[in-house]
């Protein structure tokens, strides 16, 4: 074994490549669809494991022009986060005191999900059962600093199970697939019909039909990207008693997908590596009375990356002039031990 494989926060990747079993076949556990003997005892990568190297490098054929485009938005925004989140804050400070010479550094404090973002495998699990993703008891996820300070060579596995930094080492890259939700809604000149700051439910009927006409056919690997709206909301809809309503975190409402089996089941069967919108939460928020939201089977019991805030706008405008909506995706989550999420590191190249 290599030296560096001996590293206490190196991945080892458990699951072999092998067919993946339908929908129905999945076992329930706490009530919910269970991923976790797919993925193998220990895993601690879940769908990303479907990003192969041999994925990877088809997807890099999606390259045709070059064009780049990032889908992070800027680390400070929004200024005011949801979900009564920590605000950004980013400082500039120079080297010396009395500012003798032309040196400056950026000292920051954030909560990684106040913006762009991945919902990591320690962010959400399965409430029924107070566990995250592989039965993980919420009691062995503590709370706090993780300890570095005499030997990080010696740091105790277990406190770092199921962080973010799992896959940082493999990235999230692959064949990325925009579903350009308000652009199919707005075609032949119709105005949006909801908010995206509302409880809307965009129906997986209208999903499947964005993909057919937009002729997108889903691979197992790809990583899904849904535009409904936040975005161009926020940046170019909003006024500013509207983001200090939205950032008081005490009625949080978005747009998003609808949270049901049926969706549950074509996301499955998909076999997303990954999904994204350019929301605050992927799934309509919140959920309607008698609903179980998405996060607990798409996070605790797929073991599925979930990306919010990120900025489809250019991303619309280069595949509108593309006329493609596949591209090579890439990301590079934080190398943050232990991490419940990552800033998002998210870009598309056509």
């Amino acid at each position: 074994m290599a030296q560096s494989e001996t590293l206490p926060w190196v991945t080892k990747k458990v699951w072999q490549e092998a067919a993946l079993p339908a929908y129905g076949d999945l076992p329930l556990k706490h009530g919910l669809p269970c991923a976790w003997d797919v993925w193998g005892a220990g895993d601690q990568l879940g769908t990303v494991n479907l990003a192969t190297p041999a994925k990877i490098a088809a997807a890099a054929a999606s390259v045709q022009s070059g064009t780049y485009v990032s889908l992070s938005l800027p680390v400070q925004i929004p200024g005011k986060p949801s979900f009564n989140r920590k605000a950004p804050s980013v400082k500039l400070i120079t080297r010396r005191p009395d500012d003798s010479i032309p040196a400056r550094d950026d000292e920051i404090h954030l909560n990684t999900q106040s913006g762009s973002q991945w919902d990591g495998l320690r962010h959400f699990g399965v409430m029924a059962a107070k566990c995250f993703y592989q039965g993980i008891p919420s009691t062995e996820i503590p709370t706090g600093p993780i300890a570095l300070d005499d030997d990080p060579l010696k740091v105790d596995p277990k406190s770092l199970q199921l962080g973010i930094h799992n896959w940082s080492q493999t990235g999230i890259s692959g064949r990325g697939v925009l579903l350009d939700m308000v652009s199919y809604y707005e075609r032949e000149g119709a105005t949006l019909h909801y908010d995206p700051c509302s409880t809307h439910t965009i129906p997986l009927v209208d999903i499947k039909a964005c993909a057919a006409a937009q002729k997108v056919v889903f691979q197992a690997g790809d990583i899904l990207i849904l535009r409904v709206g936040w975005t161009r909301r926020y940046l170019f809809q909003s006024t500013e008693e509207e983001k200090t309503k939205w950032g008081a975190g005490t009625d949080d409402r978005f747009a998003g997908v609808e949270n049901s089996d049926a969706m549950k089941e074509w996301l499955w069967e998909n076999h997303f590596a990954a999904v994204a919108s350019d929301q605050p939460a992927f799934e309509a928020w919140p959920p309607r009375e008698g609903e179980v939201h998405l996060h607990q089977t798409v996070i605790g019991m797929y073991g599925s990356p979930i990306g919010e805030f990120f900025d489809t706008e250019r991303l619309s405008e280069v595949a509108k002039r593309h006329n493609r909506w596949t591209f090579f995706f890439t990301s590079q989550p934080m190398f943050l031990l232990g991490g419940a999420a990552s800033l998002a590191n998210a870009s598309a190249i056509f």
